[in-house]
């Protein structure tokens, strides 16, 4: 299933095409006296009839079944590019926990993530975003972890070589702005603003610039080893505008995965400009 979402949704626009629909009467305010006496009607039964859906709806997403979130982050950012996301979270009751996972190698971001696995107090909900699907993707077979969210995220097989993936679709704006001193990497102010935050105000993704963290070169031609999406459901975020990471490459590992897929009209960043959507999915991982 996918499900996309605009810089606008409501469920007006659904009752109004409901209302127009060929095969439901027409009434007349003018002539038909009984009109808006059965339009009434059926909207007072039609309400009914949805109520219990919202209850159920609503009941899920304030009581989740998993009660612990752990969060890694990509490159070019730090652990508190999850802070909106995380806020909403705590407000459900959620334990929330952010890892500065270094940017070094795989190997040392993926400690980092075990470590804050072992100390929550219960089942977990893996989350990452970007490059961190690695860590996801290779930590993701702990026996504590009920469920996996990629937010834009890479999400290889076992062993798959992620770069040789990526050379399948067109290569993205982002990685032409990325500037290396020796064996360490970072994006231009110009790329993140453009290319990497582009649906944030300016002012907003510049704070994220000056806080990204450099990553070592070899990080990005590192190889998973397990590939826990082939075990634990998987929800997947696609950013349909996204130029650091291409949208259709993102789709290809959604699909593959078979994860419940949602598509954010928004930059690589939807965690950040859209935290609604990103924890509404969160939340349906937090069900299982």
């Amino acid at each position: 299933m996918i499900l996309k979402f605009g810089m606008r949704h409501g469920i007006g626009g659904v009752s109004g095409a409901w209302a127009k629909h060929p095969g439901m009467p027409q009434f007349r305010n003018n002539d038909d006296k009984i009109g808006p006496a059965i339009a009434g009607l059926i909207g007072a039964v039609a309400a009914s009839a949805a109520l219990p859906l919202l209850n159920r709806v609503a009941s899920a997403q304030t009581s989740p079944k998993t009660k612990n979130a752990v969060f890694v982050h990509g490159l070019f950012a730090d652990g508190s590019c999850w802070s909106k996301v995380i806020a909403r979270l705590q407000q459900k009751g959620v334990n929330c926990t952010s890892v500065q996972n270094p940017l070094t190698s795989l190997h040392e971001a993926s400690e980092a993530a075990r470590r804050a696995i072992a100390a929550q107090p219960g089942p977990t909900v893996l989350v990452g975003h970007s490059f961190s699907g690695m860590i996801v993707t290779d930590v993701g077979v702990d026996p504590k972890v009920t469920a996996l969210v990629y937010v834009a995220a890479r999400a290889p097989d076992a062993g798959e070589d992620y770069t040789a993936l990526a050379k399948n679709y067109p290569t993205p704006p982002a990685t032409a702005g990325i500037v290396f001193n020796d064996d360490w990497g970072q994006l231009s102010e110009e790329a993140f603003l453009h290319d990497f935050a582009g649906d944030l105000p300016p002012e907003e993704a510049r704070v994220l610039y000056a806080v990204q963290q450099p990553f070592k070169k070899s990080l990005t031609t590192e190889k998973t080893t397990n590939a826990a999406w082939r075990t634990k459901p998987t929800f997947y975020a696609v950013s349909t505008q996204d130029r650091t990471i291409n949208p259709d490459l993102e789709r290809f590992m959604a699909k593959r995965m078979g994860a419940k897929t949602i598509e954010i009209e928004a930059s690589h960043l939807a965690l950040i400009s859209h935290p609604d959507a990103i924890t509404n999915l969160i939340l349906e991982a937090l069900a299982v």
